[in-house]
């Protein structure tokens, strides 16, 4: 029998790979636990139940509508997250690391 036949088969695990927690600008609308006056953090929507808490990136996804002016602070924005927030007259900021 071949050699590659015989050997075990076994996935690829990528160790470069960055794992977000993803929130959706109309999750963050909806939202009357937070306070959208001020900043929206990771740290804030882990309180408001809207991410669980864990991994220490987030990032904003676009899918719903926002017409609130926000500030928010995330590692990573999808296009249309940030183009809407923009729209809205809102803040957005984004983190290193």
């Amino acid at each position: 029998m071949p050699l590659h036949i015989r050997l075990p088969k076994r996935g690829f695990k990528n160790i470069f790979r960055e794992e977000f927690l993803v929130v959706n600008v109309a999750a963050i609308a909806k939202s009357t636990k937070l306070d959208k006056s001020k900043l929206i953090t990771l740290a804030v929507l882990q309180e408001a139940g809207l991410v669980p808490k864990g991994k220490l990136r987030l990032k904003v996804l676009g899918n719903g509508e926002i017409n609130e002016k926000i500030k928010i602070e995330a590692h990573s924005f999808s296009a249309s997250a940030e183009e809407k927030i923009l729209a809205a007259g809102g803040q957005v900021t984004k983190l290193e690391s």
